[in-house]
């Protein structure tokens, strides 16, 4: 008669049993199988999971942990810099529309000739004709902040790159 554990390859648990001492047998009841009797939480020894050990289970879980990191670093400073990038624009199309309000407003000013009529007469000094025109300059305007003074630095005779050279090289020109 072949037993259940001859099957695969090995001894049965029969066979097994029966080779150890007797001090070790334990002695169970007929109706009591290994499977029916519960064991204790103290006497349960916990194997390794998947076959690795504490620190090995640690070490791929932080390789883990850093692969996905890294894979989704770059993805987000991508993101961020698009953000940025956006904002910058939104804020340079608010700025555009801004300038374009204005000058569309501008543009219905110049529409009317009177208004051109003035324009001319303020920025080019334009005049109608039979009219004389008279210029009148006030001394701030002639020569601005200053006028009076010499001017506190001497301008220089020689291009800058000479100028340059001099200093570097120590020759005094």
């Amino acid at each position: 008669m072949v037993g259940r554990g001859t099957e695969r390859g090995g001894r049965g648990r029969r066979d097994t049993a029966a080779r150890r001492p007797e001090r070790v047998r334990r002695t169970r009841p007929a109706a009591a199988t290994p499977r029916d009797e519960p064991r204790p939480a103290a006497r349960r020894k916990r194997g390794p999971v998947l076959g690795l050990s504490t620190t090995r289970r640690a070490a791929i879980f932080a390789t883990v942990v850093c692969a996905l990191a890294l894979s989704v670093a770059v993805p987000l400073r991508t993101y961020l810099s698009q953000r940025d990038d956006v904002e910058l624009q939104e804020h340079r199309q608010a700025e555009l529309r801004a300038q374009v309000d204005e000058l569309t407003r501008r543009k219905e000013q110049l529409a009317d000739p009177e208004q051109v009529r003035i324009e001319a007469r303020e920025r080019l000094r334009y005049v109608m004709p039979g009219e004389t025109p008279y210029m009148v300059q006030l001394p701030s305007d002639t020569g601005g902040p200053g006028a009076g003074q010499p001017p506190t630095q001497s301008i220089p005779q020689q291009a800058w790159y000479q100028s340059l050279w001099d200093s570097v090289s120590g020759a005094r020109g």
